[in-house]
């Protein structure tokens, strides 16, 4: 597709008119606008969702496809990672192990 600097400017402008307009919405308002307390507890677990919407299919999938292999070094290191998530709650610690899993497995072993 052969698109001059004016159309990806315009993309541009567009997409950030649509992104400063939906996220200033709920600011616009003078009073708080009152949410259904279901709503409110449905909020609570959207960062989560997010976040597991966007790291599964790197978890599970490799080149559009799920993982037709156990040698792959993101399987032991999300088993590992997950384990000590379990065990102390903590998220740096969680990130930390499923690194040092993954990299000797990936970068060492080639898996």
């Amino acid at each position: 597709m052969n698109m001059g600097w004016g159309e990806y400017l315009l993309a541009v402008l567009g997409l950030t008119a649509i992104t400063v307009v939906t996220r200033s919405f709920f600011m616009l308002s003078q009073r708080e606008m009152p949410l259904p307390e279901w709503f409110k507890r449905g909020l609570k677990y959207a960062p989560l969702a997010a976040l597991t919407a966007v790291i599964a299919p790197e978890l599970f999938m490799s080149n559009g496809h799920l993982i037709a292999t156990l040698r792959d070094a993101r399987l032991p290191a999300l088993l590992c990672a997950g384990g000590y998530y379990f065990w102390r709650r903590g998220i740096l610690g969680t990130i930390v192990v499923g690194m040092l899993v993954y990299l000797p497995l990936h970068i060492g072993l080639g898996w």
